[in-house]
């Protein structure tokens, strides 16, 4: 058994250890998946800012090693300093969500006067990972994993979609089983890539939680996350997640989860949904 086992498939995202899902339950090495995950908060702002992210996964497991590609399509609609997967921050880019890509009319790295708000839509942050499971003991139900991430900075800039820039982390999670409980947490490091209009810190996370097998089909659990403030005008991130997964056919694996957030660097709540296939 390892941590992959303990928590089940999550989207993005935003669920760094629920993406790592129990793979233990089948012995196929691919996994393909979509999901659908949708927040909303105001983020210390005036205006509530809406996410809507549509992820596509595929994933390759071999001997002690997992594999994982993210690709997501994005929609946001709301203030241009609330930037997907970083939260709000001093955005000074002239084209920003709400004022037409490539129709500032302000220059460099001037910054905004006002609050600007807008909608877009677009290919989001491709990310890829790798885990390797560092150490098992089945007998005491406790393993160790290690990952390391990078989020490509794939979204467009000038529509508010993301910094533009990579992100690169690593990270350490753990589990301990007892008996149909397994409680797991985890320890991360974040270098976020800075462009010349959005200036970012490097941040550390961590997370704890706790899951409940009710048989060999079903299980529920959750966990809380947090993260350091990603700039010195934003704030950090604290959330606490619920999930319920279920698999329902041959290969096959669903899950259903609720997202609620404490500070202003996190949604005000979430919702979301992933299906994968095994094979």
């Amino acid at each position: 058994m390892n941590l992959k086992n303990t928590s089940t498939l999550c989207a993005l995202g935003v669920l760094g250890l629920m993406a790592q899902a129990a793979h233990a339950d089948d012995n196929s090495a691919i996994k393909v998946g979509a999901g659908i995950d949708y927040t909303t908060g105001k983020y210390g702002t005036s205006t509530t800012t809406d996410i809507t992210q549509v992820p596509v996964t595929l994933g390759y497991d071999i001997d002690s090693w997992s594999f994982k590609l993210d690709v997501p399509y994005i929609h946001v609609s709301g203030a241009d300093n609330v930037i997907p997967g970083i939260g709000p921050v001093k955005n000074n880019n002239p084209n920003g969500r709400g004022k037409g890509k490539g129709k500032g009319n302000s220059q460099g790295g001037t910054t905004p006067t006002t609050e600007t708000t807008g909608s877009a839509s677009g290919l989001g942050d491709v990310t890829a990972s790798a885990t390797y499971e560092a150490y098992t003991n089945s007998a005491a139900q406790f393993g160790i994993d290690l990952t390391g991430k990078i989020k490509f900075g794939t979204a467009d800039a000038d529509k508010g979609l993301g910094t533009g820039k990579n992100d690169y982390t690593v990270g350490a999670d753990m589990y301990k089983g007892f008996g149909a409980w397994t409680v797991f947490g985890g320890v991360s490091y974040t270098w976020l890539g800075s462009s010349q209009y959005i200036q970012l810190n490097d941040v550390f996370g961590a997370n704890v939680g706790a899951s409940y097998k009710l048989d060999s089909h079903s299980s529920f659990g959750a966990y809380y996350d947090y993260r350091e403030k990603a700039s010195d005008t934003s704030f950090s991130r604290n959330e606490l997640t619920g999930y319920y997964a279920y698999k329902f056919a041959s290969g096959w694996k669903a899950q259903a989860y609720v997202t609620k957030g404490f500070t202003d660097g996190s949604p005000d709540w979430g919702v979301g949904a992933t299906v994968v296939y095994s094979f």
